[in-house]
C-alpha cells in the first residue's frame, strides 16, 4: 500500500505517565466547557496527499470563526452498520513493548489491531508532531518502514515557521513564554472495518484538544470530534500504519459546563498524564 489521503486530528500521548486503560463503548458531552459555539473546520487550506497528521485541524484552529449551532449535533447511526462490541477483559496482554513513549508490540488479532490504531492516533495527534525530532520518532514508530520515509519528508515541508507561526508557536514548535501549547487526541471507541492475516482496516471515533492555554492567550483550546480510518499492515512483527484519513464527527451536542479559565486548562494538561488504549 501507499500513503492515503491526508488526515486531521489532534490530541497527544500527554506526558510520561503512560496507564493502559479500556476503551469505553462512547462517550457523549463537550470535553470541557459548553460555553463556546462549535469550531467549523476549514479543509480547504491544505493539501498535502499522504500527510497523517493534524494539519488541517490545526490550521481551521488558526483562522477559525463561529460556527452554526446546528453543526453540534451527532449524525445518525447508518443503516447496516456494524454494530460496536463491547469492551471487555481479554486475558491477553495488548501491549508488549514501548518505542520511546509509543506502546508498540500488539496480539497479531482483530484486538490488536484495534489497540494499535487506538494509540497510534493519540500519537500522531501529539504536541511531539510540532518539533521535527519527535515527530520523525512518531512517524517512524507508527508506520511501515515501507511508507515512513516518504512521509518524514512531507510532514516536515508542512510544519513550517509560517504553519508554525500561524497556530502561536516558534519556528521550533516551542509556545510563548507563559502558555502551555495543548494538543491531545482521546480514542472514544473502534471498530474493525476488514481483517486478514496481513492487513485490517479499523476506525477511530476520537475527540481531541487543540490550543494555547494560560493567561492571555488569544488562541484558547477548543476542543473537535472526528473519525480517523487507519489501513494497517502486519510488518515487522507488529501492527503499522500504511495510510489514514479523517471524517468529521460523529460530535454530541454541547453540555451545559462551564467553560474554564485558561490556567486551569493549563493545570489540568500538565497535571493528568495520557493514557494507553487497549481492547
Amino acid at each position: 500500500m501507499s500513503p492515503g489521503d491526508e488526515h486531521d486530528s489532534f490530541g497527544g500521548v500527554g506526558g510520561s505517565g503512560q496507564t493502559r486503560t479500556r476503551l469505553p463503548e462512547g462517550n457523549s458531552g463537550d470535553v470541557y466547557g459548553g460555553a463556546r459555539r462549535p469550531v467549523r473546520s476549514s479543509r480547504s487550506l491544505l493539501a498535502v496527499v499522504g500527510v497523517v497528521v493534524l494539519l488541517v485541524a490545526a490550521i481551521a484552529f488558526a483562522n477559525r470563526g463561529g460556527g452554526d449551532p446546528a453543526d453540534a449535533a451527532g449524525t445518525s447511526p447508518r443503516k447496516g452498520a456494524p454494530a460496536g462490541d463491547p469492551t471487555a477483559a481479554t486475558g491477553v496482554r495488548p501491549v508488549k513493548a514501548k518505542t520511546g513513549t509509543i506502546p508498540t508490540g500488539y496480539a497479531h488479532d482483530e484486538q490488536g489491531a484495534q489497540s494499535a490504531a487506538s494509540n497510534y492516533a493519540v500519537a500522531l495527534g501529539s504536541d511531539g508532531m510540532f518539533t521535527a525530532g519527535p515527530r520523525e520518532d512518531i512517524v517512524r514508530a507508527t508506520h511501515d518502514p515501507a511508507v515512513a520515509d516518504d512521509l518524514v519528508k512531507r510532514l516536515d515541508a508542512s510544519y513550517s515557521a509560517d504553519f508554525l507561526t500561524s497556530i502561536g508557536l516558534d519556528e521550533n514548535g516551542t509556545a510563548p513564554s507563559g502558555l502551555t501549547f495543548v494538543s491531545r487526541t482521546v480514542p472514544v471507541g473502534a471498530k474493525v472495518l476488514d481483517y486478514t492475516e496481513t492487513s485490517a482496516t479499523v476506525e477511530v471515533w476520537c475527540t481531541g484538544l487543540l490550543g494555547l492555554a494560560g493567561a492571555g492567550s488569544t488562541k484558547p483550546v477548543t476542543s473537535a470530534w472526528f473519525t480517523l480510518t487507519e489501513k494497517l499492515t502486519w510488518t515487522g512483527g507488529d501492527w503499522r500504519i500504511t495510510s489514514s484519513s479523517q471524517t468529521e464527527g460523529p460530535t454530541p451536542v454541547n453540555g451545559d459546563n462551564r467553560a474554564s479559565m485558561a490556567d486551569e486548562i493549563a493545570a489540568a494538561v500538565e497535571g493528568y498524564g495520557g493514557f494507553t488504549y487497549a481492547r
